[in-house]
């Protein structure tokens, strides 16, 4: 059912701007840990089988962030509930991943401490936003 003056738009621009923003971060976020892996495995007396674990837990968190971010932006930009709901399911593995990488890994430097911190912050805000777009999604009626 079309509204008076148009069709209404439920997509949120905060959470889109937020999603364009963590993209961004991420990317910085990315490129700082494998700089600070290779620091670690070259100057700290890393045990090897944990120097693997945590890479390969980072390319996991790659990809997982960049289908967690296409997933978001397209069910927020088409209003899509199935969408948006997927993109905050697999925001709660980042966040996961994000918590590992804050305090259970080998060995955690203040710089990583820091960035995952203010990726934690992004996730909440995220998941706000999402959670408010998704129940204005699953709320409107299309006729």
């Amino acid at each position: 059912m079309q509204h008076v003056f148009g069709p209404t738009h439920l997509s949120s621009t905060p959470l889109q701007v937020l999603l364009y923003l963590n993209s961004w971060y991420f990317a910085a976020f990315y490129l700082a840990e494998i700089l600070m892996f290779i620091y670690k495995g070259i100057l700290l007396p890393y045990p090897s089988d944990n120097l693997v674990l945590d890479v390969v837990l980072l390319l996991l968190f790659l990809a997982l962030e960049a289908l967690r971010i296409f997933y978001g932006w397209k069910g927020n930009l088409c209003e899509r509930s199935l969408t948006s709901c997927l993109s905050l399911f697999i925001l709660v593995s980042c966040a996961a991943l994000a918590v590992y990488y804050l305090l259970l890994q080998t060995f955690v430097l203040r710089l990583e401490f820091l960035l995952c911190a203010v990726l934690l912050c992004f996730y909440g805000l995220e998941f706000l936003l999402g959670f408010i777009a998704l129940s204005s999604f699953s709320r409107s009626k299309v006729y």
